[in-house]
């Protein structure tokens, strides 16, 4: 059944897609951006814009060939989280081979600087605004922008079968999804849509290799309870107060009985131990920047509310709505002064009139819009295990968002071989975070901390996470 679905779904988008090439034959794929404002002089990389048309909606993407050999270098599509979050988060804070001056802005339009530990140096990115409503990606269509986990993978896996039809010279290089925080939800089910639809003979073909997940956002309720074990870990809570939960709570946190009064105050003392600690790096300050106090206040006040009055069998909260409200700091400011000022527009070619004022994140998209309908990926990894890719993990050893201990748990429950035991890793000769390795066969996982690091680790440790991307992507051992 599943086959006969991918066959008749190849046949439709091989349709679609020879209509849509055949269309622009003679075009360039993107167009060249060789000036950005705010770089003094020509950009010494090459980058490349574009919109990707998946039915009524258009994905911008920005595309970095790799400054070493692009003809062999791998590819990687670059998905960063929210959902609804900008591919400039990833271009800008995270991977990218550029970033914002932040000790000598003006007022004018923010400077920038060629970024040391871009991942572009040795391999080709696609960063692209995911799903319709993030960033500079639009539709036509309203109804569009009400799209769900499952929707934004299938977007997501037209958009690479397209991407590659205007770039078949990277057909052949090997292909890795690459996610950040929330997006941790689409790796593995886009991995798995690709082989088969490779399987099925979807064309391009798609030289998939394996997957690279950062802060992997995998499982919501896994990821929300071990959340008070976490905040123990860290001494945010004491022992006894820890200890009483455990007791109380059963060690379930989320789903939790209104007669069980017990347990509901010790999640409201819990809460105003940590309520003003920043979520993404319990070791950093909690800013107003962007998110003000009062609105974030005024949401954990509502979520402990609703904790009290919750019946057992209901939902929790979704993950981002929970956890995306979080301090935003300078280069994020300059980031929407940036990205909203009409000659960076047009030095990236966004179409005119197509989205009124850029947002870091797309709130509305994040409470509103978008449907969460996918709660843990779990079982897609362990399909994965039968398949002959790698996959590299990777998580902040005090990010309380998705934290480490989560990932951790799910893996171990995967039935692996473990190969290589807790270990140290390091970076020029400092311990640089621990890593430990399973394989089923072909099948390869990779896992390590960085220490010292919030969410996400390659905004907050990039010098170790571009060591660490280097060593695994070249398969040499952490």
């Amino acid at each position: 059944m599943m086959l006969a679905k991918y066959t008749l779904s190849c046949l439709c988008l091989n349709f679609l897609l020879l209509l849509s090439f055949s269309s622009r034959h003679g075009v360039l794929a993107g167009s060249v951006v060789n000036y950005l404002p705010g770089f003094s002089g020509v950009l010494p990389f090459k980058l490349e814009t574009g919109y990707i048309s998946v039915n009524e909606s258009e994905l911008f993407y920005l595309f970095v060939p790799s400054q070493g050999r692009p003809k062999v270098d791998p590819l990687l599509i670059y998905l960063v989280g929210g959902p609804g979050c900008s591919a400039l988060n990833a271009f800008l804070f995270q991977t990218g081979p550029v970033q914002f001056n932040t000790t000598d802005y003006t007022g004018s339009i923010p400077s920038l600087s060629l970024y040391p530990y871009t991942w572009t140096k040795s391999a080709s990115i696609i960063f692209v605004d995911s799903p319709v409503g993030a960033g500079f990606s639009y539709s036509t269509n309203p109804e569009d922008y009400y799209i769900s986990d499952t929707e934004t993978v299938t977007q997501l896996h037209l958009f690479l079968r397209e991407w590659l039809q205007e770039y078949p010279q990277f057909i052949n290089n090997q292909f890795y999804v690459v996610t950040d925080s929330y997006a941790g939800i689409y790796a593995p089910i886009l991995a798995l849509d690709i082989i088969e639809g490779n399987e099925a003979g979807m064309q391009p073909f798609i030289n998939l290799r394996g997957i690279i997940s950062g802060s992997p956002h995998t499982f919501t309720n896994l990821e929300d309870n071990t959340k008070i074990a976490f905040y123990h870990q860290m001494a945010l809570i004491s022992d006894s107060l820890y200890q009483a939960a455990k007791e109380d709570c059963g060690g379930n946190y989320i789903f939790v009985l209104q007669n069980n009064t017990a347990c509901l105050e010790d999640l409201d003392a819990i809460d105003e131990c940590v309520e003003d600690i920043n979520e993404m790096m319990v070791l950093a300050p909690k800013c107003n920047t962007v998110s003000p106090e009062p609105k974030d206040a005024q949401l954990r006040r509502s979520l402990r509310e609703n904790r009290r009055k919750r019946k057992g069998g209901n939902f929790p909260l979704p993950y981002s709505k929970e956890n995306d409200y979080y301090c935003e700091d300078f280069r994020y400011v300059l980031s929407y002064i940036w990205a909203n000022n009409e000659t960076v527009r047009e030095a990236l070619h966004v179409r005119k009139g197509t989205v009124k004022e850029w947002h870091r994140c797309n709130l509305t998209l994040i409470d509103v819009t978008y449907d969460y309908n996918v709660y843990s990926v779990v079982d897609y990894h362990k399909n994965l295990t039968e398949r002959s890719i790698q996959v590299l993990l990777y998580t902040a050893d005090h990010d309380v968002v998705v934290p480490h201990i989560s990932t951790e748990a799910w893996m171990s429950g995967l039935g692996l071989t473990l190969e290589t035991d807790w270990r140290p890793w390091y970076v020029q000769g400092q311990i640089a975070g621990y890593t430990l390795k399973y394989t089923n066969y072909g099948y390869g996982l990779t896992y390590a901390t960085l220490k010292g690091s919030g969410h996400s680790p390659t905004e907050w440790k990039g010098e170790y996470c571009f060591n660490m991307f280097e060593r695994w992507i070249n398969r040499y051992p952490l």
